[in-house]
């Protein structure tokens, strides 16, 4: 991506150095990532997507503060991301205006291992998520080097989609789509709350190609090969891709974030339209999906 010249966000809170453990959130890591590392570590991919699922509000654990220094490499990341926080905060201030309404813009928190939020006690091992309860994207840094050297996913346009989908959750709930899919989802079975959650995460994925469309027509920042960096994030993220690579077979009914191919569909139709108006993820079927 070119970001030379683009300004830096200062919607964030550094809380790099302080450690701590447990689960939270709704990300684009969520439970997939938590099966992934499984795989990867000799664990059990299905069981650990299990007890991600069920610990999604996290225990409390103790914090504690410490000081290090960083690398050039984690702080370039860094400042990429908040130059791509920066990017989102443009373009959705931009389209809620042209709709009619005030795009109010998230707080990206950093941080190392562990973090307290709205939503329960943050782990790294969740991947970078949103919390509606104080409207923060949370992202430990390394996550980047988690999808490089476990999932094969690398690129700064991967990175970015991967924040990019994050903020589309935030964008979920200054629409109300997110309050009101949750509500829903409460009083379902696992398996038909399941569904929805795949819908909540195409429409992001979806929100994040209708942003890269408009910060390319806003910045010209795209280069060559960086959509395809994204699609291929977009495939090694799919809950089908990473069962049958844990397993050798995929349980659709514990699908929650959507195929490779649902993932990649929707981001590409936001990237090619920038038209918000097409992202139908609940209005058709599942066929369509």
């Amino acid at each position: 991506m070119r970001l030379d010249g683009r300004r830096e966000s200062s919607n964030v809170e550094d809380r790099r150095g302080m450690s701590g453990g447990a689960k939270a959130g709704m990300g684009i890591g969520g439970i997939i990532i938590a099966m992934a590392i499984a795989y990867f570590t000799g664990g059990n991919p299905l069981e650990a997507g299990m007890q991600a699922a069920q610990q999604s509000m996290g225990q409390n654990t103790e914090v504690t503060e410490g000081q290090r220094e960083f690398t050039a490499e984690e702080q370039e990341l860094a400042k990429f991301s908040t130059q791509i926080l920066a990017g989102t905060e443009d373009v959705w201030t931009k389209i809620f205006k042209e709709n009619g309404a005030t795009y109010q813009v998230p707080t990206m928190v950093l941080y190392t291992d562990g973090t307290q939020t709205a939503c329960g006690q943050g782990s790294a091992q969740m991947g970078p998520f949103y919390c509606s309860g104080d409207q923060k994207l949370y992202i430990d840094l390394s996550f980047f080097t988690t999808m490089k050297r476990q999932l094969g996913a690398d690129g700064d346009f991967a990175y970015a989609y991967v924040i990019a989908h994050e903020v589309g959750h935030h964008v979920e709930y200054l629409t109300g789509t997110l309050q009101k899919v949750h509500e829903q989802m409460a009083r379902l079975s696992q398996t038909e709350a399941n569904k929805l959650s795949v819908r909540l995460e195409l429409l992001a994925d979806f929100y994040a190609g209708v942003w890269a469309h408009h910060d390319n027509k806003m910045f010209q920042s795209l280069e060559d090969g960086d959509i395809e960096e994204a699609i291929n994030c977009a495939q090694v993220i799919g809950d089908d891709y990473l069962q049958k690579k844990a397993r050798g077979y995929a349980v659709p009914e514990s699908f929650n974030h959507g195929t490779s191919k649902q993932r990649m569909k929707w981001f590409k139709l936001g990237l090619q339209t920038g038209d918000i108006s097409k992202g139908t993820t609940f209005q058709c079927s599942d066929a369509e999906l």
